[in-house]
This record gives structure tokens, sequence and C-alpha cells, in this order.
């Protein structure tokens, strides 16, 4: 394609802000997860898992990239346990075990039932709001995961070496959100602050992420009632082999 020359200098201003990418800043940080009191729920080796998003404020639109992404199901277990996806991504929940599956979550976030499907099916749910989406099997009570929906596109987890960034945040200021599995919400709400993003780069300071407080508190089957006896799939899965 061959560009007409402008003919002015108010054309070529116009030009180049069609054909230049906006400054974008990169925000990197650190996280460290603190276990809580004796119950050593925290594997010091990892300091994974730790949901950290940007919010922008009231002055600006954000504009989320959604996409598809998958979560599977496979040895009664959702790999992986933990998404984190702006709004409006769709979830893909195949199921590649050898039994029966349905994936439900009742508990805040978006409420969904994807019902019970086969071996090799697969279903999905279109995530249109913000919140934290836990997720269980209706069949296999020890099964469940952790969706993060955030307004923004700027959302990403730690890793194990409790290091996070986000790139192509544009310059302004920002609510800094995190989450964690094992974190009261007193803890999370403590962690939340403004920051400005410059033109550049934003190294942040570590975090600390402490458990203290956590209880893990047991989830009922999607009629609210509790669960029957652990289904015997020893033989499925042996036929599978």
């Amino acid at each position: 394609m061959i560009w007409p020359w402008p003919t002015s200098s108010k054309a070529l201003l116009v030009l180049l802000a069609l054909t230049l990418p906006a400054a974008a800043s990169v925000v990197t940080g650190g996280v460290r997860i603190m276990p809580g009191g004796t119950s050593r729920t925290h594997n010091p080796a990892t300091n994974e898992g730790v949901v950290v998003w940007l919010e922008a404020d009231g002055h600006r639109t954000q504009r989320p990239m959604p996409g598809v992404v998958r979560m599977v199901q496979q040895r009664k277990q959702f790999v992986p346990h933990l998404l984190a996806i702006p709004v409006g991504t769709t979830v893909e929940f195949p199921n590649l075990d050898p039994i029966f599956h349905n994936a439900f979550s009742n508990i805040d976030g978006q409420p969904f039932d994807i019902g019970l499907y086969p071996p090799g099916g697969t279903r999905q749910v279109l995530f249109r709001r913000a919140g934290v989406v836990r997720i269980f099997c209706n069949i296999h009570q020890s099964m469940s995961a952790v969706i993060v929906v955030a307004p923004t596109p700027w959302i990403t987890i730690s890793d194990r070496n409790g290091s996070f960034s986000m790139e192509g945040v544009e310059p302004g200021r920002y609510t800094l959100h995190f989450f964690y599995e094992r974190a009261t919400q007193q803890t999370l709400d403590t962690l939340t602050r403004t920051i400005d993003v410059p033109a550049d780069l934003l190294a942040l300071p570590a975090i600390q992420v402490s458990e203290t407080g956590y209880i893990e508190m047991p989830h009922s089957n999607k009629y609210g009632q509790d669960y029957g006896p652990v289904p015997d799939d020893a033989t499925s899965y042996r036929k599978n082999k």
C-alpha cells in the first residue's frame, strides 16, 4: 500500500497518531507468601499463585482483551487450578477423564452450572462480570479451582519465585489489587494500594501476603447439600489405560 504524502503539518500529526503505538509501560514486582501460625500451609519453595491486577481510575476507559482459555478436568483435578482473566473471556472445560464431571460455581463471582457431561466432552462459560469464581465438581468433592475475573487487561499471576510483570500498561493512576486463595479478605484489603505508572518502567517493592487467619471451609454440592459417598472410579481409569 502506498501512503499519500501529507500536505500539511496537521495531516502529518494525524498520520503519526494513527500509525505509532501509544506510550506504554511495564509494571514489575514480587510477592512473598507468609505461612499463618503453625499450620505451615504454604510450601516455602514457591511463591506462585498470587493474582495481581491494575484497575484504572474512573477517568479513563480500559479495554480488556478477551479471548478463549482452557481449564481441563484430568485425574479428578481442574488444570490449571488457578486462572486470571479479563471480563469477556470464555473458559472451556474439556473432560479428559474416563468418567463424568459436572463443574459448577455458586459462591461469589458469576454462578454457573454446566451440567453433567461424559468423557471427551466439553462445555464453556463466558465470564461477563468481575469477581472471584470458586469452582467445584458436583460429583467429586475433592475437585476445586479458582478463576479471578478482572475488569482490566492488566492481570497476571506470580511465578514460583513470586515475580510478576504486566506489559503494555498505559501511564496514569491505578489501583493495585491482589488475590491469594489462602488469604483472608481483610488481608487482601490491606494490600490494595494506589500507584502512579510512568511512561517507561515501574518496579514495585516486594509485597508480603500472609495466610494468617485463613480457615478452609467445606463446601456443599450444587444443591446446597452434603456430598454422598466417594464414587469408585478405579475401574474406569483401569479400562482407560
